[in-house]
């Protein structure tokens, strides 16, 4: 009985040991639980894809096999429509460029061409390589705009949760040079050419994240560093904090049951004290039922639909 004690405390030991000494473990629990997540809410969504929707993959970075984006082309586009430039999330540690192309191809279904961008995620990759992946796509659809049928000069950078985080900082990185050199990425467009960001229950603020073991996680393998606050320069990453007047008019919202919500709230009214224009959709507190994180994926529900209709609106007003 001694001996099986001992060698259950021995590998209670090195399973305690791999969840401090890595990441890893803990990333690949919320892999397994978000890309279930993902897959659930993309056949939720299968009955409500056009089937006029043509969709094309390109590499837009040679060097990097995760370089790959999708552009998805309605029938009939909105004339002077700007293109939507869709970022996945995931917790910055999972997630994939697959997980929205229902959802890309819905919003595609509305008249706009839509493009689907994939970017490394962390560990396998640190932070800021995923803000230099989009801007070296920004830059590969700014050179091939005319080839692919999109509108270069009129992007909409849009996201979800970290993809959220991910399209507002691209788009700081953008309008603001000195931010982009405090985060060290060189900016993939022109400040014209971003003339909207459509944000969707995002993080964008890591100072109010929380200490708990999802957030610990996610910060510990973007960064690099068990306490991310050892991470040198990640602390621009709090993109709300860094926003100019220069900032794209925005689309913000969040479900009123995610935890996340006060991010949205304050990413709004960050950009509202800049003088940037920003439409918002949020939910009374006692709204039912309770709208979680990532809502407007749900088709099937009058806020999902809600979400869809309001954000086509604030994306055909953006129509020269």
């Amino acid at each position: 009985m001694r001996k099986v004690l001992l060698g259950l405390a021995s590998v209670a030991s090195l399973i305690f040991a791999a969840f401090t000494l890595s990441p890893w473990p803990s990333v690949y629990a919320i892999r397994l639980i978000f890309d279930k997540g993902a897959a659930n809410a993309s056949a939720k969504l299968e009955k409500h894809v056009p089937a006029s929707v043509t969709a094309s993959t390109y590499q837009y970075d040679p060097s990097s096999s995760d370089a790959l984006l999708d552009v998805y082309r309605p029938a009939k586009s909105i004339a002077g429509a700007p293109t939507v430039v869709w970022i996945h999330g995931g917790g910055f540690v999972s997630g994939r460029r697959s997980d929205l192309t229902n959802y890309a191809k819905i919003l595609a279904g509305q008249g706009f061409n839509v493009v689907n961008i994939d970017y490394t995620i962390a560990p396998e990759a640190h932070y800021p390589t995923p803000i230099r992946q989009v801007n070296q796509a920004l830059a590969f659809l700014t050179r091939n705009g005319g080839k692919l049928g999109v509108d270069s000069n009129r992007l909409v950078l849009a996201g979800d949760s970290a993809g959220a985080q991910i399209a507002a900082q691209s788009a700081a990185v953008v309008t603001d040079a000195d931010y982009a050199r405090r985060v060290g990425v060189s900016a993939g467009a022109r400040p014209s050419q971003i003339i909207g960001a459509l944000l969707f229950c995002g993080v964008f603020d890591v100072t109010r994240t929380g200490s708990g073991w999802f957030m610990k996680t996610t910060t510990w393998a973007y960064s690099g560093k068990r306490n991310w606050r050892d991470a040198p320069g990640f602390e621009t990453i709090s993109v709300a904090s860094n926003v100019s007047r220069n900032f794209p008019p925005s689309f913000i919202s969040a479900g009123n049951a995610d935890p996340l919500a006060s991010q949205s709230l304050a990413m709004a009214d960050a950009l509202k004290a800049k003088g940037v224009s920003v439409d918002t959709l949020f939910y009374p507190a006692d709204y039912k039922p309770p709208l979680g994180h990532e809502y407007q994926f749900d088709l099937d529900t009058a806020a999902g639909r809600l979400a869809l209709e309001r954000s086509t609106r604030w994306l055909r007003a953006l129509v020269r």
